[in-house]
């Protein structure tokens, strides 16, 4: 008998919405269809800006709120139409909500979201709230990925890890004699796109080639790898409230060409990565790339000479590299229905496994 899930995923990038149904009744999940949203130009705007303080941010997030679970609901009617799948044959939807927030040595983080309106409008039973429960049991929150990572990827007589590039970059370790490990180690494409819309207005840098033109100003790369956060040791996690367009400004000389700043800013990803995984003590046989920047061929490249091993897309493994998040999170509502734990307490730093996520019936 088929488990047809659905999971959402809207990431740190605000590149929009993705989502995929899979049929999470076999060993491997099997995705059956896959679909796309961005988000409606003022909607990304206002998420963005209430990744930081502002005037009358707590109403302002709830209008944001409802509007994106709105887009949710949407996107989950379009893959059921496209894929010709009926409503009452999907077990739940699991939906990990925008973050604006994340603040785990405070003990909170923030998900927009609204899942009783996404429960309303779709008649499909929602979980959602992922991190709160890891974060109660003195953990981060996040990485909530690494234990999918595992069960999909992993290898009897590799040593992998899986790499997800999306606004943050995170690492999964996986090897058969440890158990696995996983933790933030950085920015990704969150800084890399700033600056290309800051000077030039674009979403991001199509493939890397603004960075493939410039040159890696060896001073800004020394600066921007002395924040703090490199040095910490994991479990870790980390935000826009770390890594943004105002911290880049303020480390900026002042005589330097636009498409340097660029590519020193793919040199900081590829390089933070690299130090993650000798700090961590791991030579991986290869590394699976996720997330949006599994598209930027300029940043797979400077990441596979700074680790020294084959860097591929998990589309080698068979999964897309936009699904996978959304799968994990499909997977996810899975074990919380199921009442098992979906984090990983070497990952995240909580005093135990937990059943994670809170369920909003259909």
């Amino acid at each position: 008998m088929s488990a047809l899930y659905i999971g959402l995923m809207s990431g740190t990038s605000l590149d929009g919405v993705d989502a995929v149904l899979a049929d999470l009744a076999f060993p491997r999940p099997q995705v059956e269809g896959h679909a796309h949203l961005a988000f409606p130009t003022t909607l990304r705007a206002e998420l963005q800006t209430l990744c930081s303080s502002g005037d009358d941010e707590i109403h302002r997030s709830q209008v944001a709120a409802i509007e994106l679970a709105r887009l949710y609901a949407q996107l989950v009617h379009a893959l059921l139409n496209q894929t010709g799948t009926a409503t009452a044959s999907i077990k739940a939807i699991g939906c990990h909500g925008q973050t604006i927030r994340h603040m785990p040595a405070h003990g909170y983080t923030v998900q927009l979201n609204a899942p009783a309106i996404l429960a309303e409008e779709t008649g499909i039973c929602v979980v959602s709230d992922f991190r709160a429960r890891d974060l109660a049991a003195g953990g981060q929150g996040a990485p909530l990925v690494p234990a999918f990572h595992a069960s999909l990827f992993g290898s009897k007589d590799r040593a992998r890890a899986v790499l997800n590039l999306g606004g943050m970059a995170n690492l999964t370790l996986l090897e058969s004699t440890r158990p696995v490990r996983g933790f933030d180690c950085g920015p990704a494409n969150v800084l890399m796109d700033a600056w290309i819309a800051h000077r030039r207005g674009l979403d991001y840098d199509r493939d890397g080639a603004w960075a493939a033109g410039g040159q890696v100003d060896a001073a800004l790369l020394e600066r921007l790898l002395a924040h703090p956060f490199f040095a910490a040791l994991p479990p870790k996690s980390c935000g826009r409230e770390q890594f943004n367009l105002e911290w880049l400004l303020e480390l900026l000389p002042e005589q330097i060409r636009d498409e340097d700043v660029q590519a020193t800013l793919a040199e900081l990803t590829a390089q933070s990565v690299a130090d993650a995984l000798r700090t961590a003590g791991f030579c991986p046989d290869d590394v699976a790339v996720c997330g949006g920047g599994a598209f930027n061929h300029h940043l797979l490249q400077r990441l596979a000479l700074h680790i020294g091993c084959p860097v591929m897309s998990t589309a080698a493994e068979g999964v897309p590299p936009e699904q996978v998040e959304a799968l994990a999170f499909a997977w996810l509502a899975q074990r919380t229905l199921n009442r098992e734990p979906g984090n990983l307490p070497e990952v995240t730093g909580a005093r135990g496994m937990r059943v994670l996520g809170a369920v909003w019936p259909a």
